[in-house]
């Protein structure tokens, strides 16, 4: 195979490529979670106590030094503690992905050489071992909200379908960053500091009800807005999906998972050389 040759955008050879590799894909994010703990006494049970020190820690700090009460909830401190981690979560996951995304490549030159080994399926790799750790997280966020509050709303069964989007979108923005590494060596950095700053200016600590009403519009730029703000909804407050802003929001990151995939695939034959 040629790895100068001109590679299809179409997002049905992706679709394929998926399928075609799912077990490779399946044994490389094993290996990263795996890979992440090797070598430590507790393994993989760091996965688990990670979130759990986590929450205690925010629900110490933020409830019990800052005393602080979300806007539109109870005076509960743990109330306070589950709806900051929901948001937390989320964007963990957002940052994780984004700030592995532009050393994908660099830190797989190997890959590279191997004209045969499908490139595009390490942001899918990098977004797996990420989701894993959502998953114990999430795990864990219901394991509180059970002792403290009982049952969880019916609601919290929307989560995977508000989810779908972010991810769509967290992929396309993946696959441009890989591929926007290799020739940029700065982006890593850039990312790094705009996920500081992303962190600061979306509703992670904060909701949007407690800005003034002239900011509202400034915070839904920020692309984890939506997600965090419906996944506390459908989490915590019982509330059902904005079904009319799901669809436009997962039209959007459609078009972002496609452009990412396009541009990945457009730019991709210069990586040897410029390895």
């Amino acid at each position: 195979m040629n790895p100068h040759a001109a590679r299809s955008i179409s997002p049905f050879v992706l679709l394929n490529t998926l399928k075609t590799n799912r077990g490779l894909i399946y044994n490389l994010i094993k290996r990263e979670v795996i890979g992440r703990y090797r070598g430590s006494i507790m393994g993989l049970l760091w996965s688990f106590f990670n979130p759990v020190l986590m929450l205690t820690v925010y629900t110490f700090v933020f409830s019990v030094v800052f005393k602080a009460r979300w806007v539109g909830g109870t005076e509960s401190k743990t109330e306070f503690a589950l709806v900051l981690f929901a948001g937390l979560m989320l964007f963990n996951l957002f940052a994780e992905c984004l700030n592995r995304a532009p050393n994908l490549i660099l830190g797989n030159v190997n890959y590279v050489k191997k004209v045969v080994f499908p490139l595009e399926i390490l942001p899918f790799v990098a977004m797996g071992s990420a989701a894993f750790h959502l998953l114990i997280s999430l795990f864990v966020w219901l394991a509180f909200y059970l002792i403290f509050f009982g049952i969880p709303q019916a609601t919290i069964v929307l989560l995977p379908v508000l989810l779908i989007p972010f991810f769509l979108m967290t992929l396309g923005l993946s696959w441009f960053l890989a591929s926007l590494g290799v020739y940029l060596r700065d982006v890593s950095q850039i990312i790094g500091v705009m996920m500081t700053a992303l962190m600061f200016l979306s509703p992670i600590f904060y909701p949007i009800a407690a800005l003034p009403e002239e900011y509202h519009l400034f915070m839904q730029i920020s692309p984890l807005t939506f997600t965090v703000e419906q996944a506390r909804d459908v989490m915590i407050w019982g509330k059902g999906l904005d079904w009319g802003a799901w669809a436009m929001y997962m039209l959007l990151a459609a078009i972002i998972a496609w452009f990412g995939f396009a541009w990945f695939q457009k730019t991709r034959k210069g990586f040897a050389d410029v390895l």
